[in-house]
């Protein structure tokens, strides 16, 4: 049975203050051409964990001039296990990413993630990567920053964005070390506390957090045996408590902390014997912690997610509790939605609207998967309603179609964006069939669309520039042809060469008559 909390919580997800906090800094006026520093880069991008570094790595497949600030000197030593999901899991098979990150993690199976509910993965599951990876948190983040770096962006720790002015050309950008910076687009991936959006003077509306829950790796002093039978005897009724086994003779513990120590300081090893205490009748001899932590189930969303030429992604625009393991994946995920759109703005072959999508398809998902951890936090709680309605769904969850829609919802294969009528495939993802040349994804990895054409009659024409195609009778696939966005989702299903130039010029532009700008 996984736990609820099956991907441990991001920086963001830990306690929460001064995250409702707006305002302008007074560095959102036009600059004077005087005072402009010079357009150094394309994108500035705050913060380079997973969501940064994985938008700043879209960025580069498109020769976008890329600078990532982040404000950490290293990266976070104290290991937390993060869980990649399916659609994760597809993406960073799309990039050729895939094989490195499975040499970290271990695959486990892909069911009880919803609210822990402990029902097995439904069969055929629509994905060749149908399993959760857990990987430890700085190993992600160290792949991602290592890739990032070998296609040529530039990173710079000990360096956050401290102020920024826009103006109707770009984004100077000041940094916390007193440098400056000039770029086109500036994007805040710096988390719940994320300073760019505070600078934008954009709304986090949402909900405090009313369950706080401690969380760290230390030694125990008492055998295993007892350790599992009574984390199985209080897990029967209180889904956020646990202890177990985390590698170099210490133990996961997560326990609720129940108004335990001060919100604003770390909590400290004292506080884990109370709470163990006061749940379990023991505090297990807990001793030696590598790192503590707190968390809460603060939900927030965005009001908006770009001003202009600023944008936000990941913990940024959205914050939820980390049950279900949903957090991290919908950062990367947003990141994956916004990266080609935004070099294509850059590079000038953008359609007018193509940026506005970004915010049209994500802040929806975001929404759902705040709605679903709020369902989730509901069934964990142990007052008799929630434990009966906890009790009904799992009677539920035995029909197939029930547990399908709750994994798919989770692991974020279910999701279709609304690209209008249309065959039910379109707005959807694409799973990784077989065609002539080995497998789907291993063609995307360049970052451009792509058609799919088993009729052979199609063309991309004047777009070839940006789409490529694959002429394959032979692909494991029930329509004519697919033209799949970068994302690949499928943005078109047909056979008619007139509709397909159609929809490739609402997806990738005007057809090229001569060599691209450069930006």
């Amino acid at each position: 049975m996984h736990s609820p909390f099956n991907a441990e919580p991001s920086s963001s997800e830990m306690v929460e203050r001064d995250l409702t906090g707006g305002g302008d800094s007074g560095l959102r006026s036009p600059a004077s051409g005087a005072d402009r520093a010079p357009l150094m880069f394309d994108v500035i991008i705050a913060g380079c964990g997973p969501t940064g570094a994985m938008l700043a790595a879209e960025l580069r497949l498109h020769d976008v001039r890329v600078l990532v600030l982040e404000k950490e000197t290293e990266p976070v030593s104290f290991v937390r296990i993060v869980g990649l999901h399916i659609r994760s899991l597809e993406l960073m098979a799309m990039r050729g990413l895939l094989e490195r990150v499975l040499e970290h993690g271990r695959r486990r199976p892909a069911g009880g993630f919803f609210a822990a509910i402990p029902k097995p993965a439904p069969e055929g599951l629509d994905s060749a990567h149908a399993y959760l990876l857990g990987i430890p948190q700085p190993v992600i983040v160290r792949l991602l920053e290592e890739h990032v770096v070998e296609l040529g962006a530039q990173v710079r720790r000990g360096c956050a964005v401290a102020g920024f002015e826009q103006d109707d050309e770009g984004v100077t950008v000041e940094s916390s070390d007193g440098g400056r910076f000039r770029s086109r687009y500036l994007v805040g991936c710096d988390g719940a506390r994320s300073t760019v959006r505070k600078l934008l003077g954009v709304g986090f509306p949402g909900e405090p957090s009313r369950n706080d829950t401690l969380m760290g790796k230390m030694e125990v002093g008492v055998p295993q045996e007892e350790i599992a039978a009574k984390v199985t005897e209080i897990g029967e009724t209180q889904k956020r408590f646990w202890l177990r086994p985390f590698g170099e003779g210490a133990y996961s513990v997560v326990v609720p902390a129940a108004g335990v120590g001060d919100r604003a300081e770390p909590p400290t090893l004292e506080d884990f014997k109370q709470r163990l205490h006061a749940i379990a009748g023991t505090d297990f001899g807990v001793h030696s912690p590598r790192w503590l932590s707190r968390f809460g189930d603060a939900t927030r969303l965005a009001e908006r997610y770009r001003v202009g030429r600023v944008l936000l992604v990941g913990d940024a625009a959205h914050i939820h509790p980390p049950i279900g393991g949903q957090g991290l994946n919908l950062g990367v995920q947003d990141a994956f939605n916004l990266g080609w759109k935004l070099a294509a703005q850059i590079r000038g072959w953008a359609p007018e609207t193509l940026l506005d999508t970004y915010q049209a398809e994500r802040r929806p998902v975001a929404e759902d998967v705040l709605d679903n951890t709020r369902a989730q936090m509901e069934l964990s709680s142990t007052e008799p309603g929630p434990q009966a309605v906890r009790r009904l769904l799992t009677e539920l969850m035995d029909f197939d179609e029930v547990n399908r829609y709750l994994i798919e919802k989770i692991t974020a294969i279910g999701i279709r964006y609304d690209f209008g009528e249309g065959h039910d495939l379109v707005g959807r993802r694409l799973r990784d069939i077989e065609v002539k040349q080995g497998h789907l994804y291993g063609l995307l990895g360049r970052g451009r669309g792509l058609l799919l054409d088993r009729t052979e009659r199609l063309t991309v024409g004047a777009w070839s520039d940006r789409v490529d195609h694959l002429a394959d009778p032979t692909a494991v696939l029930d329509v004519p042809c697919v033209l799949l966005r970068p994302d690949g989702h499928v943005a078109w299903v047909g056979d008619d060469q007139q509709d397909l130039d159609g929809h490739l010029s609402r997806w990738f532009g005007k057809p090229a008559t001569g060599p691209m700008p450069s930006g």
